[in-house]
């Protein structure tokens, strides 16, 4: 009897905090996803970041050895001076010195990954003047950008993921959630197509170094924003119609990440992924609703009729020729 009873006290408290069990183990889940990531990564990338270091020792003692006029120190300060210069998107070598980073093209490809916070971080402001404009665009551009993406998307949304689906429910009979189900997932396949699959085709065909694998790669790590900066096109010293590319590319990046919001919009409108949001959300107390809801109703309904009353009284003070005129008819009916 007693362990019924604790059973059902148990189930009774998990079922009132559910939500908040289920944010717990979202969290937990989300820490076990980034330490796994973190594992996986070192295991993979460490091996080749130590032989890339023993390479780098060793044309470093041969480049020394065959040029004994030079010292150790020398040649740090050197390469440490080419490094900071690369950081900022110069290069030292002479197949790369005819491409500018701050053209207008490249400029404008700079300022699109700026507002999308891509930010390859290929190329980067040198100057003081430069840099202190970059936060003030970035202040109000970032802002602007996600109002300017927001209504773009509703209005991109409402033509090609809602009417269709009301279209097919209503003309055809069909299930409204079977026919979201299946527009989504055509709309993420056509999506994947254009603007993943065709676009790493050709970069892999216009990029001389870059073959399928890392032009797809370029493409989601683009349009998901993350923007690592690892691979950025039309950076080729034989880069052919540079400026053209680069707008291209800009407006590849802003057409796609429209492309890629309006799928997740499509995807967050399906009823199961609605109910499983709510699953993480804090529920409202009908009850506690209720009663402010009573209460702010019993308070205007007693401030209506305080307002009434008062009304009432202020007119009969008004009008003092009502209560004069009532004696006169009470003294002619006692003389009849």
């Amino acid at each position: 009897m007693l362990q019924s009873l604790a059973g059902s006290s148990c189930v009774r408290l998990v079922e009132r905090h559910r939500s908040a069990w289920c944010f717990g183990f979202l969290v937990l889940g989300y820490l076990l996803y980034l330490v796994f990531g973190a594992v996986v990564f070192s295991s993979v990338e460490l091996p080749y970041e130590d032989l890339l270091r023993q390479e780098l020792r060793k044309l470093k003692r041969r480049f020394l050895e065959e040029h004994e006029c030079l010292s150790e120190p020398q040649l740090e300060q050197f390469l440490g001076r080419v490094l900071e210069a690369s950081n900022y998107g110069v290069s030292v070598l002479s197949n790369a010195s005819g491409n500018w980073n701050w053209d207008f093209t490249s400029a404008l490809f700079f300022a699109s990954t700026v507002l999308s916070t891509t930010g390859y971080g290929h190329t980067v402001p040198l100057s003081d003047g430069g840099k202190a404009f970059c936060i003030i665009y970035s202040v109000i551009g970032i802002p602007f950008t996600l109002l300017f993406l927001t209504a773009v998307v509703q209005r991109v949304t409402v033509h090609v993921t809602r009417r269709p689906v009301l279209y097919f429910h209503i003309r055809w009979g069909f299930s409204k959630q079977v026919v979201a189900i299946v527009h989504a997932v055509l709309l993420g396949f056509i999506t994947v197509s254009c603007f993943f699959f065709i676009p790493a085709a050709v970069f892999s065909v216009l990029e001389d170094d870059w073959n399928f694998l890392e032009s797809f790669y370029f493409c989601f790590i683009s349009l998901s924003t993350i923007g690592l900066g690892d691979y950025v096109p039309g950076e080729g010293y034989n880069q052919k119609f540079r400026e053209l590319y680069k707008i291209g590319i800009t407006c590849y990046l802003l057409l796609g990440l429209i492309a890629m919001l309006v799928v997740l919009e499509t995807f967050c409108e399906l009823h199961e992924l609605k109910k499983f949001r709510k699953m993480f959300y804090v529920k409202k107390d009908k009850d506690e609703d209720q009663v402010h809801i009573m209460e702010h109703d019993q308070l205007s309904f007693s401030s209506i009729t305080e307002q009434a009353a008062g009304l009432k009284e202020d007119q009969k003070q008004n009008e003092p020729f009502v209560a004069s005129q009532s004696p006169p008819y009470e003294d002619g009916s006692a003389n009849h």
